[in-house]
């Protein structure tokens, strides 16, 4: 009897979904993977961690807000890996402390994947980013899928905070050039901007918070919610940020735009006062 390869049936998934009319979310093999620091930067508010080496060779990339899971020995050095399981892996107990962060940049030919973080005070990722030197080892786990977006839509909206903003850069990098729609990232100051690489036909707004400590106050919703949508045109709307800012956009999506469930994603990312929030409980 001949076996079916299903090995490689989510990539014939993912074009689908990119040649249709909705967004969807579609599954990748997780795999597990040794890799090193190759360099470090800082990237207008982000700290920017290079990854290469012999375990980037088949890493899948293929949706601006992938994601992956970087792992962290316990302090007494230990760190319990997970094994692959088919196409997913089998984590053993206690589970090793993670954090998750999107995949900003994976480039194949260099064997080469960015990841930023967003700094904040005793984070263990941001120091880990701080400190961290070339040639460390770091063990990488994932990313178990991605939203396809098709470009079927009129308009994209995308909103966030300075840890949404690697997912709104890297779709900005990826939308096709006569694309159209707006961008809304808050961040602290003007130190925090970066250049992006938006479509022409995008508004790109940069919201300044001050003073004001990160995920506090309502400058993010009301900006998105003034935007108004062209009469007869589809619009995609994706936001991510601390999840008490972006709950107000949930509400307006489905009351004032009145969107299906496939065309929006909002998500909180993190939450004032909680260490590594995961909203969807993984």
């Amino acid at each position: 009897m001949t076996r079916t390869d299903h090995r490689h049936r989510h990539l014939a998934r993912i074009a689908e979904v990119r040649a249709g009319r909705s967004a969807e979310k579609v599954g990748y093999p997780i795999g597990i993977r040794k890799t090193e620091v190759v360099r470090t930067a800082v990237v207008g508010g982000l700290l920017r961690v290079t990854l290469g080496g012999p375990g980037t060779e088949g890493f899948e990339a293929h949706a601006p807000d992938e994601h992956v899971k970087l792992l962290f020995p316990s302090p007494d050095g230990s760190l319990p890996l997970p094994e692959p399981d088919g196409t997913m892996l089998r984590w053993p107990r206690p589970m090793p402390v993670s954090r998750e962060y999107t995949v900003r940049r994976f480039d194949p030919v260099a064997g080469e994947i960015d990841i930023d973080v967003a700094p904040h005070d005793g984070g263990l990722a941001s120091t880990w980013a701080r400190t961290v030197r070339p040639g460390a080892v770091v063990h990488v786990a994932g990313p178990p899928g991605g939203l396809i977006v098709p470009h079927a839509y009129d308009r994209y909206l995308l909103a966030g905070d300075l840890t949404a903003l690697p997912a709104i850069a890297r779709r900005l990098e990826e939308l096709p050039g006569n694309a159209r729609g707006w961008a809304f990232v808050e961040v602290a100051d003007a130190t925090q901007e970066m250049e992006l690489s938006a479509p022409e036909g995008f508004e790109v707004r940069w919201l300044h918070r001050g003073d004001r400590p990160a995920g506090t106050g309502g400058a993010l919703a009301r900006a998105v919610t003034a935007v108004t949508v062209p009469e007869g045109e589809r619009v995609y709307v994706w936001a991510a940020g601390e999840a008490g800012q972006v709950k107000p956009l949930r509400r307006w999506v489905r009351d004032e735009l009145r969107l299906d469930r496939a065309d929006q994603d909002i998500t909180g990312y993190w939450k004032r006062g909680v260490a590594d929030f995961d909203e969807d409980g993984h």
